[in-house]
């Protein structure tokens, strides 16, 4: 009973394992429309390839996208002054961002937080769930964020 208790979870790893390695495992899977929840606020984002083999994640949708006085939230905490006019709905999160086939998982770039007005290194990952795992690093302090992909 034991061993079989034992192959049986073996079994059971693996399985996970490969779900997880399959998603990981080809550069433009990550291509698509996420959801995704930041401090409370509610979005939509866009993972597309660009004409160099890299990726780009823009916000496509905010569901809080005014201010109190009903205009467009715009990204005023952007360290780059000239992008504290584009709309909250319209950010570019990531640019850059490339498939690393030995590490089965995306890097070689920052992500922006526009609530913090910060960058940081960026890591995405396939969940075995099938989320996607976006993880910043700030020298040794790291936060990661889970999207759900939608299309």
């Amino acid at each position: 009973m034991k061993k079989f208790l034992l192959t049986t979870l073996a079994l059971l790893f693996v399985g996970i394992g490969n779900a997880q390695s399959a998603l990981n495992n080809a550069a433009d899977n990550i291509v698509g429309t996420y959801s995704g929840t930041q401090d409370g606020e509610q979005f939509r984002a866009k993972i597309t390839k660009q004409s160099d083999g890299t990726y780009q994640g823009q916000i496509v949708w905010m569901k809080n996208d005014k201010d109190e006085n009903g205009n467009k939230r715009l990204d005023t905490k952007n360290p780059d002054k000239s992008l504290r006019n584009t709309p909250c709905d319209r950010i570019v999160l990531f640019s850059g961002l490339q498939y690393n086939s030995d590490k089965k998982c995306w890097d070689g770039t920052k992500i922006y937080d526009p609530q913090r007005g910060i960058k940081a290194r960026l890591t995405v990952t396939f969940e075995q769930d099938g989320r996607l795992r976006l993880k910043g690093s700030v020298f040794a302090f790291s936060e990661s964020v889970y999207w759900t992909k939608v299309q």
